[in-house]
């Protein structure tokens, strides 16, 4: 059985950023869902939904829960539904790379697919220097 995955987010952000990694991927075997919290959510139900998500997610694997902003709303509801739990775990800097990292490893356990999704978060992000242009050269 494959690990759960939950993503809560900011609205907008985790279904897109779903879409495109199985635009880019094809189907998944993982087990996902979408939890899109709005600026003006009450917390306690917002808390409540993502539970009852994280029960559905698991299949006793484990869920991994993913989130957009560390310290953000999105963030502070899987802390506090994951933090009790010995089966979840919660990684905050969502993005591309970090998701089709997951979906590439629909098999392993609940550490290791953490670790790798955080590594591939990282390390899709790159630093490509400028070229500035040479006035000088411009005039040529």
């Amino acid at each position: 059985m494959s690990v759960g995955v939950m993503l809560i987010t900011h609205p907008g952000v985790g279904t897109a950023i779903l879409h495109i990694a199985t635009r880019i991927i094809g189907r998944t075997t993982v087990p996902i869902k979408c939890l899109e919290v709005p600026p003006d959510a009450a917390l306690e139900p917002m808390c409540e939904r993502a539970k009852a998500m994280l029960k559905v997610l698991n299949h006793g694997s484990g869920v991994l829960v993913l989130t957009d902003i560390y310290g953000a709303t999105p963030h502070n509801i899987a802390q506090r539904i994951a933090c009790d739990q010995s089966d979840a775990a919660v990684l905050s800097g969502l993005n591309l790379p970090m998701l089709v990292r997951v979906f590439n490893y629909p098999m392993d356990n609940l550490d290791t697919l953490t670790s790798k999704a955080a590594e591939g978060g990282t390390r899709g992000i790159m630093s490509c220097p400028v070229k500035t242009h040479n006035k000088s050269q411009e005039s040529l």
